[in-house]
C-alpha cells in the first residue's frame, strides 16, 4: 500500500464522512442508490442537514398538521442546478425554472415502521413528482426500501398503490399551506408524475450539476492529499 492509498484509509477509519459530500451515490447508482434520511414519519419537527458542517439541525417545528408519510432525505453527491431546471422546463413546457440549489429530494416508502432519522438507507428508486416550489424545479425521487417485504420488489411507481402516493403527494402540496389564506403561501405545484426512467435521468442529471458544482470529492481529496506528500 502507498503512503497516499494508506494516508486515504486512515481518513477514513478516523473520520465520519459528511452526508452530502463524503457519501456516494452507491456502486449501482442510479438503479440502486444510497438515500440520507433526515426525517421520518414521527417526526413532528422539520430537520435538515448543516450544510457546512453535516450535522443535523432543526429548520423548524412543523406549523400545522401534515406529518411527511415516509421516510424523506436527500441523495448524496447530487445538486439541483441548471440541467435539473432545464429539464424540468423541458418535460413541463414551462419557462424560467432554476434549481432550488440544493441536493435531491428523495421519499423512501417502507412498510415497516422506522422512527428515526440521520441515517443511511440503501433504496431503489421507481419514480417521482416533478415539483416545482415557489419557480425552483424541486424533484422529489420515490424510491423503495430495498428488501423491503413489502415494496422491495416493486419496480415502478405504477406498482405503488395510487392512496400511498396520493398521499405523498397531497403532503408536499399541503405542507407549506397557510389557513389563514392571507396570500403568503408559497406557490407549490406537482406538474406530473413520472416512473422509473425519468427519476434515474433525474438524479444522473442531478450528479452532474453536483461535478459541475463542487468537483469529484474522492479525486481531489486523493490529489490534493498527494500534492501535499510532493
Amino acid at each position: 500500500m502507498t503512503k497516499l492509498n494508506k494516508l486515504i484509509q486512515l481518513f477514513e477509519q478516523k473520520f465520519v464522512a459528511h452526508p452530502w459530500h463524503g457519501v456516494t451515490l452507491g456502486e449501482n447508482a442510479p438503479n440502486e442508490v444510497k438515500a440520507y434520511i433526515e426525517i421520518n414519519p414521527t417526526d413532528q419537527i422539520k430537520y435538515e442537514i448543516d450544510k457546512p458542517s453535516g450535522h443535523i439541525f432543526i429548520d423548524r417545528p412543523q406549523k400545522y398538521s401534515n406529518i411527511v408519510p415516509a421516510l424523506y432525505g436527500f441523495l448524496p453527491q447530487t445538486y439541483c442546478d441548471t440541467l435539473v431546471a432545464d429539464y424540468c422546463m423541458e418535460k413541463s413546457g414551462k419557462t424560467g425554472i432554476v434549481g432550488d440549489a440544493d441536493p435531491l429530494d428523495i421519499i423512501v416508502i417502507s412498510e415497516r415502521n422506522i422512527d428515526r432519522g440521520d441515517i443511511l438507507v440503501n433504496c431503489i428508486p421507481v419514480g417521482g413528482f416533478r415539483m416545482i416550489d415557489g419557480g425552483e424545479a424541486d424533484d422529489k425521487i420515490i424510491a423503495v426500501l430495498k428488501d423491503d417485504q413489502a415494496y422491495g420488489k416493486m419496480k415502478n411507481i405504477d406498482e405503488i398503490p395510487s392512496l400511498v402516493l396520493d398521499r405523498i403527494k397531497h403532503f408536499f402540496l399541503t405542507y407549506k399551506s397557510n389557513p389563514n389564506a392571507d396570500g403568503s403561501d408559497k406557490k407549490v405545484e406537482i406538474t406530473d408524475t413520472y416512473g422509473k426512467e425519468e427519476a434515474l435521468k433525474v438524479i444522473n442529471l442531478s450528479h452532474q450539476d453536483y461535478l459541475n458544482k463542487y468537483g469529484n470529492v474522492n479525486t481531489d481529496f486523493a490529489d490534493t492529499l498527494k500534492a501535499l506528500l510532493g
